[in-house]
């Protein structure tokens, strides 16, 4: 007998390039307690409320994209778990993963909510988050978010490791400020068992300082790793961009996110969607899908999936990021917590 159309399962989603999009990262806030030097300005403007898809509407975008094939889902800010009742789209989407239509929920958050929200995210289904940390000393910690307090993001990271949460540290790595502390921050987070990813600093939105100033290559970063400790390459991947090492003398990995040095554009599984419901299907490209008013425009999501894959119809082979003084204004005009991070 065939098969009702209705019944069938929906096409994957496949880009121009036959990478298959399973990766889908959500901002659910643009908003932030932190104003990290090299992501926003001290005195941001942040979008009016109104502007951002609700709680409900989020969940029915995801919803889309999963029967669509995502089987890996992170939300992200901005700071994500500032956003009111953020738990109800989290504990949701977490039955999905439950009934194994979504292979992992994770979460990417600069630690300052942690301690409170830690139990709740595991009972949730999250067992995996990466924590935005980008040195171990509380005054240059100051220096660096302007806002934050080093103390209540480490209470926060044990927090999640007492819940059974895997933690993950992302450093970005800074010229001047922490390249001497990388190798001390790695020995910290392989002690409790993280892994450390290192990030090149992306030329996205205006901020108060000169990119080419903080801009330091990971190239030169594992050179001189590799004259400390013993790095050997290897296959493991999360689902993002990074390639890891295995460290000899911590037992631990460190993965390199290089989308300055060595892009990684060829293997791109990845879309985000901002808060606003807007689709970007290239993290440093401007073309962008609205999907907000296809979301709002009916109950039923016909038109919705119909803008879902018409965007990945024109997902780009990959970016243009180019950072020195005689291109000295950002290749992208949007801050990442507009993008989400």
């Amino acid at each position: 007998m065939t098969q009702s159309p209705a019944l069938l399962a929906p096409t994957p989603l496949v880009d121009p390039f036959q990478r298959a999009i399973s990766y889908l990262r959500v901002s659910v806030t643009d908003r932030c307690d932190f104003r990290c030097v090299y992501c926003m300005s001290e005195h941001m403007t942040f979008l009016p409320k109104r502007d951002l898809l609700s709680l409900e509407e989020l969940d029915r975008l995801c919803a889309a994209f999963i029967r669509l094939g995502v089987r890996k889902l992170r939300l992200t800010g901005g700071e994500p778990l500032v956003r009111r009742d953020l738990m109800t789209l989290i504990r949701s989407l977490g039955q999905r993963v439950s009934s194994g239509e979504l292979e992992e929920l994770t979460l990417t958050t600069n630690g300052s909510q942690l301690a409170r929200f830690a139990p709740e995210l595991a009972d949730a289904g999250v067992r995996r988050i990466n924590v935005s940390l980008d040195t171990l000393d509380p005054a240059a910690f100051k220096t660096i978010t302007r806002w934050g307090d080093l103390a209540q993001v480490l209470n926060g990271i044990d927090a999640a490791i007492a819940a059974g949460i895997h933690v993950k540290i992302n450093t970005v790595a800074l010229r001047g400020v922490n390249e001497d502390e990388i190798a001390s921050i790695a020995e910290w987070a392989h002690g409790k068992g993280m892994d450390l990813s290192l990030i090149e600093t992306m030329p996205l939105g205006e901020i108060d300082g000169d990119r080419t100033d903080q801009y330091l290559p990971l190239s030169l970063v594992r050179a001189r790793l590799a004259q400390r400790w013993t790095l050997t390459d290897i296959p493991y991947r999360t689902g993002g961009p990074a390639r890891y090492v295995s460290v000899g003398e911590t037992g631990g990995r460190i993965g390199f996110i290089t989308p300055m040095t060595h892009n990684f554009c060829e293997s791109c599984n990845r879309v985000r969607v901002t808060c606003t419901g807007t689709l970007y299907m290239c993290l440093g490209q401007e073309d962008a899908a609205d999907l907000r008013a296809p979301l709002r425009a009916s109950m039923d999501d016909a038109r919705l999936e119909t803008a879902i894959r018409d965007a990945i119809a024109r997902k780009p082979k990959g970016h243009d990021f180019v950072i020195d003084r005689r291109n000295a204004r950002p290749a992208v005009g949007r801050h990442m917590s507009t993008t989400g991070g």
